[in-house]
């Protein structure tokens, strides 16, 4: 991906998968994570500053996107009549959710997959507060965009040919990203078999 659209393409991939409905099957992660590695070996010729201060403003203009899009889109889609998928409910309990855990899942949505794509929409329809998103979205794609791109500069820095261990690296990292979406699976299961019969 990095070699057929180059740092701008990269720069466009973590825009919209930071904030566009499309943009969930993306590899945020572990094209970050890449992107550090090949910038260390000099594959991506683009110095580091600039590479991360471009991929830092991608990941929070998504964000931002995202935001605007649940802001606009989102209470009319629920006051329509209850379907399956668009319930009152639904955006009453994510409104209840993001007033009291709202910042730190702007943050660490950032880290799990598919999930990151949709916490800002989720956030904007449910009326999170504009300044409040504003700050924790800048924090977390600071963490994330310039954290990870990092740790895989560091890597290649640190591990001799690393490019050599490319897949079997990335392999962990899709791997370690997915393991909070298969515990709350879980706990999920738990409950629904836990939680008594009507």
């Amino acid at each position: 991906m990095i070699e057929a659209f180059g740092t701008l393409g990269l720069f466009l991939v973590v825009f919209a998968e930071s904030g566009l409905f499309f943009g969930f099957f993306l590899p945020g992660d572990s094209l970050l994570f890449v992107a550090g590695l090949l910038n260390s070996q000099g594959v991506l010729s683009i110095p580091l500053p600039l590479l991360l201060l471009g991929l830092f403003v991608a990941a929070v203009a998504g964000d931002q996107v995202g935001y605007s899009f649940g802001r606009v889109a989102g209470p009319p889609l629920f006051r329509r009549p209850d379907s399956r998928l668009f319930k009152r409910q639904h955006l009453d309990r994510a409104r209840a959710y993001f007033d009291e855990h709202g910042s730190k899942t702007i943050v660490l949505a950032r880290f799990i997959p598919i999930v990151r794509t949709f916490a800002p929409i989720v956030a904007g329809a449910a009326q999170m507060p504009y300044r409040t998103f504003v700050m924790f979205n800048v924090l977390g794609g600071l963490l994330w965009a310039v954290g990870v791109t990092l740790l895989g500069y560091l890597v290649g820095e640190t591990i001799p040919d690393a490019e050599k261990w490319l897949l079997p690296i990335v392999g962990v990292i899709i791997l370690v990203s997915f393991i909070p979406v298969g515990l709350e699976w879980m706990r999920h299961r738990r409950n629904r078999r836990e939680a008594p019969s009507p």
